[in-house]
């Protein structure tokens, strides 16, 4: 088994994401050799920022480096499959953001040449690492909540809110034809199908564009930039503002979620409640060390995360005391800790959502998007002979 300080690692993208998965890493010990970027000059200047070696003058050359086992793809959603798919065919074990690709179809090949490949494949559904999450994963597979029969939640931000904010995700040629709902609510219905250990399986959605124009600054805007351009240029807007969705799980469970990028005042709040027969638990992302716990007949209970009363489950995502918050960045380390124990085994794993869990949320959120259109229940179309093979459920 190979010390991780020896696995090489390099990240495509010099986004915001792109930093928080170069950081996670470092904090694992990983050596990250470089990144690449939209042009060598912002890449030159991020590497500058971040105190990495050179950038790389280009993708070929990244994936040319024989230090560099493992590449990371944080490009834009367009860009996924090409990127994902040159970095398995040069051997590299590769960790993609989601959505895994723009469509089914192309997620079905990244699927495919993964399992082909044997490397190690990973997406980036870094919320199930919060060690809450982890924790009401094992209760709920325990039976600690009994049947689960409703999924409740939310995903609301507000870094979208005014025509004036732009962002490349707003544009279906590079981010796809969903944009709220790829974005966030792909983390939320893959987060809640974690917990209860079901897929869903039909969905009603009604997605909504409030925004029809937006402004376009001249120059490139970062995530969640906060900066108003001089000179802008007005565009169309197809994609949704916010979403609406009837959900059915495995077993009959139903589940409804809202999903906006216009809430003001929200910043990241995901949240979930899931009801079962004998209790519920409910969490919120912007209060990651809390779980509530409701009960009939005796007092709710309030969980603060502690590994001394986690489960085990629970406590193998936790890095921290109780007392000391945990929070979003310190899911990447979790999940990147479960993905480079798998590289350093020299082959593919468990404990980490793969590129089928990233197939299998392209094909609901295909899903959502017929369902919005045709205005009716959807089934998720999945082949009946042969299921994805789902890697944490």
């Amino acid at each position: 088994m190979r010390p991780l300080n020896e696995i090489g690692a390099a990240v495509v993208g010099t986004g915001f994401i792109g930093v928080v998965h170069v950081e996670a890493l470092r904090r694992l010990g990983v050596q990250v050799h470089g990144v690449v970027g939209s042009s060598h000059d912002r890449a030159a200047a991020r590497s500058r920022e971040l105190g990495l070696p050179r950038a790389y003058e280009s993708f070929e050359a990244m994936l040319a480096d024989p230090r560099v086992d493992v590449v990371h793809v944080t490009s834009p959603n367009h860009l996924h499959h090409q990127h994902a798919s040159a970095a398995l065919t040069a051997y590299k074990h590769v960790v993609c953001e989601k959505p895994l690709a723009m469509t089914p179809a192309e997620s079905a090949e990244l699927l495919h040449v993964a399992e082909q490949s044997g490397r190690v494949h990973a997406v980036n559904f870094n919320l199930r690492f919060y060690p809450i999450c982890q924790h009401v994963h094992g209760l709920i597979r325990e039976g600690g909540l009994g049947d689960v029969r409703l999924v409740t939640g939310r995903y609301l931000q507000d870094w979208l809110l005014l025509d004036t904010d732009w962002n490349w995700r707003l544009d279906p040629k590079l981010g796809g034809d969903l944009r709220a709902v790829a974005d966030i609510g792909s983390h939320w219905m893959d987060l809640t199908s974690f917990l209860v250990g079901k897929r869903i399986t039909e969905v009603m959605a009604d997605l909504a564009t409030f925004i029809k124009t937006r402004y376009e600054p001249a120059g490139p805007v970062a995530t969640f930039a906060t900066e108003r351009a001089a000179k802008t240029v007005a565009r169309e807007i197809s994609t949704e503002d916010s979403a609406t969705i009837l959900l059915h799980y495995e077993d009959g469970a139903r589940g409804a979620l809202t999903v906006s990028q216009i809430s003001p005042g929200r910043k990241n709040s995901l949240a979930f409640e899931i009801d079962g027969s004998s209790a519920a638990a409910a969490w919120d992302a912007e209060h990651p060390d809390d779980l509530w716990i409701g009960h009939r007949g005796r007092p709710n209970e309030l969980l603060m995360r502690d590994p001394a009363i986690l489960n085990q489950e629970g406590r193998r995502a936790t890095g921290l005391p109780g007392g000391h918050a945990e929070g979003y960045a310190d899911t990447f380390k979790a999940l990147y800790a479960a993905v480079y124990g798998a590289i350093a085994e020299g082959k593919p794993g468990a404990g980490y959502p793969t590129f089928a869990d990233g197939h299998d949320e392209m094909l609901v959120c295909d899903a959502v998007a017929r369902s919005s259109r045709e205005r009716r229940w959807v089934e998720v179309a999945r082949q009946k002979e042969s299921p994805v093979r789902l890697g944490s459920r």
